[in-house]
């Protein structure tokens, strides 16, 4: 990958684990124009102490020439539960929600994507009626959110597992103006799970399962216990 001259947007936040988001970007497609980290402030029901978890990281640059914001997310897990840890994913996706809301206030047509490991599924609470995600293009109003993820979930597709159960957490959601039809600018035209065979645990009692790097106390020589999300998007060229 040295040779496509990658650049990267990272801050340190004060996640307990040392995890942060970050985004990746090609340099010769994509200039960065603004960015900033928005910090999660959440407290645990029980102790009422703080939970450090990760920032949200809010990108805005020119791909191809056209303005466009990405917001890369990493929601808070399930420890304790899903329903004990729900208003903690609850909380993540209303500070996402201001975010967005805060572009939308000087752009309605801004062209937005928020993305990465929800540690929710698409037809969770955080996703439905906070984000009021829709999967259905015809759906989405102005100022509305598309989750093409979700049709993924209806057939049973996830991106990790977890006691033989599959969860689809890992999601790239849109604002309307990049569904529309004018294909002058860039337009959505497919979402897809990048679960390609050597990405696959292939024997044992994680066959099937995305490669981890380690696993039983020991290094695989995998890649992650999530498989990958994408969407592909198109226009017109003179």
């Amino acid at each position: 990958l040295i040779d496509k001259d990658y650049g990267i947007i990272h801050y340190n936040s004060p996640d307990v684990r040392g995890i942060d988001v970050a985004l990746m970007y090609q340099k010769s497609i994509f200039k960065p124009v603004s960015k900033s980290s928005h910090e999660l402030k959440i407290y645990d029901d029980v102790t009422r102490k703080r939970v450090y978890t990760r920032d949200q990281l809010l990108v805005t640059g020119l791909l191809d020439g056209e303005t466009v914001h990405f917001i890369v997310n990493h929601w808070p897990s399930r420890r304790g539960g899903e329903a004990r840890s729900r208003p903690k994913r609850v909380a993540a996706a209303k500070l996402n929600k201001r975010i967005i809301d805060s572009l939308q206030a000087i752009d309605p047509y801004a062209k937005i994507f928020t993305m990465g490991d929800l540690n929710d599924d698409p037809t969770n609470v955080s996703v439905k009626e906070v984000l009021k995600a829709k999967r259905k293009k015809e759906s989405v109003e102005l100022k509305g959110i598309y989750n093409p993820m979700e049709n993924f979930a209806r057939k049973g597709l996830g991106t990790n597992a977890y006691r033989d159960g599959w969860s689809l957490f890992d999601q790239i959601m849109m604002t309307k103006p990049l569904l529309e039809k004018d294909y002058t600018s860039f337009r959505f035209y497919k979402a897809g799970i990048f679960n390609k065979n050597y990405l696959t645990n292939k024997k044992g009692r994680w066959k099937g399962y995305p490669l981890r790097s380690f696993a039983d106390g020991g290094f695989t020589n995998g890649f992650s216990d999530h498989f990958p999300v994408y969407i592909t998007l198109i226009k017109e060229v003179e």
